[in-house]
């Protein structure tokens, strides 16, 4: 029977459809992804060489050389940690090993802004398979379409959009540090026996290589592995086994952080943030309250959470409301209160919630950025929460909050962030 105009079979092949089917393929997506991200730096500047805050070029040039200070100085040195006459980067040192055959091949000069769009378009496609992957498990009840709108907001319309297109070293950091995280939670959802924990476990270490706070995030995926041996029958002493496959590479990469810390500043606790040259505006507190504490705890939560920076007289680059900017995730709250299974939606929540506590905790907001930057760390199960929440949306609802969100990012990362 030929579809009739307005009937289900025109609508199945519609252009919105199809939009939407590729930004839920996850190669579309992550090709899509990159052109957009590609064309935003185009928009901005050019895409070579290296900008002034490439810093993990300058730490790959040094592990090229068998050393840990930088070899050669950037040029700037804001935000670098200087100790007995050598500079240092305070991050982790993981976003620097992926650079060292591009470094070793192109020079320090290798543009950052490749890098993280390269990154930041390989986080688009994995978390359309995390999504879709989810969906086959009985995690999500969620269809393509959906699916497709929330790859796409998650592409364009989050924090995340602001990474790929800019570079410098905190966005590359949060790009590869994303990466990690979704790797685990795709190991977890994806991955069949003990290949599900051992990789689920070198992810998590290698986030926390990159964001040292980042195995909390790990809560959920590590109760999911719990939950299906548990539904399979396996709560036996090989599930200890399981256990150790997780925590054995998490310990691993504490020994490492701690001896590349000793290496550098002669104490296994200390990450150089002590020595960084930190902005201006931040020295005093610093100074009295220490790099956490919870006198910044009333900044962070206005920043993170209620700030409108399009407003006009808003500071725009402390930061903005996670869910006016990103309206999407309003979803989060219905799939809090009527996701199912519901084990998992709280297990979402206490995931989000420990991952936020060293955030609202930290002395800065993520200056200078535009949007929440931080929040980027507890995406991954904010995304799982919203996509629980969305189900009952009309289309048309979500993807109205999918527009609204990438204008605000759209214009956040043109016009806005410097």
């Amino acid at each position: 029977m030929t579809a009739q105009r307005g009937s289900p079979g025109r609508s199945q092949h519609s252009p919105f459809r199809s939009m939407a089917l590729l930004w839920a393929c996850p190669a579309w997506s992550m090709i899509l992804a990159l052109a957009a991200y590609l064309a935003l730096a185009l928009l901005r500047g050019p895409l070579w060489p290296a900008g002034r805050y490439a810093y993990y070029n300058y730490l790959a040039d040094a592990f090229l050389h068998g050393q840990l200070h930088l070899r050669v100085l950037p040029p700037s040195l804001h935000d670098l940690s200087f100790f007995q006459g050598q500079y240092y980067l305070y991050w982790g040192p993981l976003p620097a090993v992926p650079l060292l055959p591009l470094v070793a091949l192109f020079g320090i000069t290798f543009s950052d802004i490749l890098f993280t769009s390269g990154v930041a378009a390989l986080n688009v496609g994995l978390t359309a398979l995390v999504l879709r992957e989810a969906n086959r498990r009985g995690l999500l009840e969620i269809g393509p379409v959906q699916r497709g709108l929330l790859v796409l907001f998650f592409a364009l319309g989050t924090v995340h959009t602001t990474m790929g297109p800019v570079g410098q070293v905190w966005f590359t950091g949060q790009a590869v540090a994303y990466l990690c995280i979704v790797l685990a939670y795709l190991a977890a959802i994806a991955l069949e026996g003990r290949w599900a924990f051992v990789l689920c476990g070198i992810s998590l270490s290698a986030a926390m290589l990159t964001r040292t706070h980042l195995p909390l995030v790990g809560l959920w995926p590590a109760v999911y592995l719990l939950y299906r041996r548990y539904k399979e029958g396996g709560w036996r002493l090989s599930l200890l086994v399981d256990i150790l496959l997780v925590m054995l590479p998490l310990l691993l990469g504490v020994g490492l952080l701690g001896l590349y810390n000793w290496a550098r500043f002669g104490n296994v606790f200390d990450n150089g943030l002590a020595h960084h040259a930190m902005h201006e505006i931040f020295v005093e507190e610093y100074q009295q309250y220490g790099a956490f504490h919870p006198y910044y705890l009333k900044r962070n939560l206005f920043y993170h959470y209620l700030a409108y920076p399009l407003l006009p007289g808003a500071d725009r680059l402390q930061g903005g409301s996670l869910f006016l900017l990103s309206p999407v995730f309003m979803g989060a709250f219905w799939g809090l209160f009527r996701g199912r299974p519901r084990w998992s939606a709280w297990t979402l929540l206490l995931t989000i919630m420990l991952v936020n506590i060293p955030i609202l905790l930290l002395m800065g907001t993520g200056f200078i950025q535009f949007g929440p930057r931080y929040t980027l760390d507890f995406t991954m199960p904010l995304l799982l929460l919203t996509a629980m929440g969305v189900r009952r949306w009309p289309t048309w609802l979500l993807a109205g909050c999918t527009l609204i969100s990438i204008a605000h990012y759209v214009a956040g990362t043109l016009w806005i962030l410097p």
